[in-house]
């Protein structure tokens, strides 16, 4: 038998669509329930259904009112505040097509993707960084007037068509802006049954920052689109702290990457969490030790799940049908899922490259204005992730690594080339070359090796590489050597790095 699981055809989308309608389509039945709460050091920010979606048909109008039209690309730089997924979804709401970004780019990488964007406005919040620039910003005051504003009528349409787009860190090192559609959000059901085990009644706290699509998707539009309740600890809250929260609000499903769990994790810890039901983790494999951790100290399992930026996630496990033997259990009811070598789908147990079928409806449209990267992307009926795996009788899939040199930084991926090629532009560099090490159990650090006339003060790289790069794209170490390691062909070889840095630590 060969490696491909087919868990039958998804849902079909209805017609006519809109995400934001979609997510707040409960809205209306619960008015007074809470839908967000955001929870400080001093007390909780409530938001209520009612309230939420006031506010997003409110931003939506007011977006209109600032000349927009639908399709206009918006470039979202905000922090991490509330009104971050707010101005998303009344984006979305109106038929604008919202570009979530991180707060901690620089105005370099900022600049960069307004020449490839063209967007029509910036939404930005004070102390953001954004390059001089001709397009019109509205700033957070603004938006946060637009809230009291009439209600906006949805703008419901083809559900194939361009609702949001996001960056990911593509091989090639220059960031990749990934084009998503309405049904995006349709496909996410399948994710809410097959991972999550999401419930009306659930409270379900993301450990992640509002501007992360790992937390605008499992954090607040699955909750939200279920009637149930988001919790999203505010920024001065410490991973330390979130147990002791998480008992304080009864939440029943926890969030978070696998760095998280492994800095809130003590050994021999226990917390007692009676209402909480599971955890969940994505965006890194999760190890083996941090699971057992998780497990002795709260008396409940976590549940993985493996996708991307180009389909968020497609495999998983869930309560119904939890992974075994540290895999990242199997396809979601509706994908089709397969392992595929040079010849198609290779004989199960075998090791070939993860793929997903191009008719997947969580799939994305393709790179902006990139036909040639998408392209690069599929093999026949199926976008080729470019990460390893091997699936068992059962569909179950073990992640057995990258295929690329992609790196993973706290859950975010990061392109050593697009690293790189910041930091050879330092006149002291003649070349670097960066990966991600595992510098102790489950913590893995990007490192820079470079060549140069001579030793440069990390202070001084440091400085170079933040006005340059995004502070989860930074080095961690910095180290000068003669030579960077080269095959026969004259290629890097990214991992030999490693024992490089082994030898210059003294490690065996």
């Amino acid at each position: 038998m060969t490696s491909l699981f087919d868990q039958g055809p998804p849902a079909p989308c209805p017609r006519p669509f809109n995400l934001a309608a979609h997510v707040l389509g409960r809205a209306d039945a619960c008015p007074d329930k809470i839908a967000l709460a955001v929870l400080g050091l001093e007390g909780t920010e409530a938001w209520s259904y009612g309230r939420l979606k006031s506010a997003v048909l409110g931003t939506g109008t007011g977006l209109l009112q600032a000349g927009l039209r639908p399709g206009d690309r918006v470039l979202i730089r905000l922090d991490n505040t509330v009104e971050f997924p707010i101005a998303y979804l009344g984006a979305i709401a109106v038929g604008l097509v919202p570009v979530p970004t991180s707060a901690q780019l620089t105005a370099p990488e900022v600049a960069r993707m307004i020449t490839t964007l063209t967007p029509a406005a910036i939404l930005r919040a004070p102390g953001v960084a954004c390059p001089e620039t001709d397009v019109t910003i509205i700033d957070q005051p603004a938006l946060e007037a637009m809230r009291d504003l009439p209600a906006a009528r949805y703008d419901m349409g083809d559900p194939d068509r361009l609702a949001y787009i996001i960056y990911t860190s593509g091989t090639s090192g220059v960031p990749r802006a990934v084009c998503h559609t309405h049904r995006a959000i349709w496909a996410r059901q399948m994710m809410i049954e097959g991972w999550y085990d999401l419930r009306y009644t659930d409270r379900l706290c993301h450990a992640g920052a509002f501007n992360w699509t790992y937390t605008l998707g499992t954090g607040l539009m699955d909750p939200w689109t279920m009637g149930a309740t988001a919790l999203i600890p505010a920024p001065e809250i410490t991973p330390e702290q979130l147990p002791g929260l998480l008992a304080q609000q009864k939440a029943t499903i926890f969030a978070a990457a696998p760095g998280v769990y492994r800095k809130l994790l003590k050994p021999d810890q226990s917390f007692d969490l009676p209402d909480l039901r599971h955890g969940l983790s994505a965006g890194e494999k999760l190890s083996q030790t941090i699971r057992q951790h998780w497990q002795d100290a709260t008396g409940t399992a976590i549940y993985e799940a493996y996708g991307m930026s180009e389909c968020s996630t497609f495999i998983s496990g869930s309560p119904a049908h939890p992974a075994t033997n540290n895999s990242l259990g199997r396809p979601q009811t509706g994908r089709r899922v397969a392992i595929l070598g040079p010849d198609g789908p290779v004989p199960l147990g075998h090791e070939g490259t993860i793929a997903v079928h191009r008719d997947d409806p969580g799939l994305m449209l393709g790179y902006l204005n990139a036909p040639e990267a998408t392209a690069e992307k599929f093999d026949g009926d199926w976008f080729v992730t470019g990460d390893q795996g091997a699936m068992d009788g059962d569909g179950q899939i073990t992640y057995l690594g990258r295929a690329d040199d992609m790196m993973n930084a706290g859950g975010f991926r990061v392109s050593p080339l697009e690293v790189e090629a910041a930091l050879n532009r330092h006149p002291g560099i003649t070349q670097c070359a960066v990966t991600d090490i595992e510098v102790k159990q489950d913590a893995r650090l990007i490192m820079a090796f470079y060549t140069g006339p001579e030793p440069l003060p990390p202070e001084t790289l440091d400085q170079f590489a933040t006005a340059e790069l995004a502070a989860y794209k930074r080095p961690r170490g910095y180290f000068h050597v003669p030579a960077l390691p080269t095959g026969a062909n004259g290629k890097l070889l990214r991992r030999a790095l490693r024992p490089i840095y082994e030898a210059m630590n003294g490690q065996a």
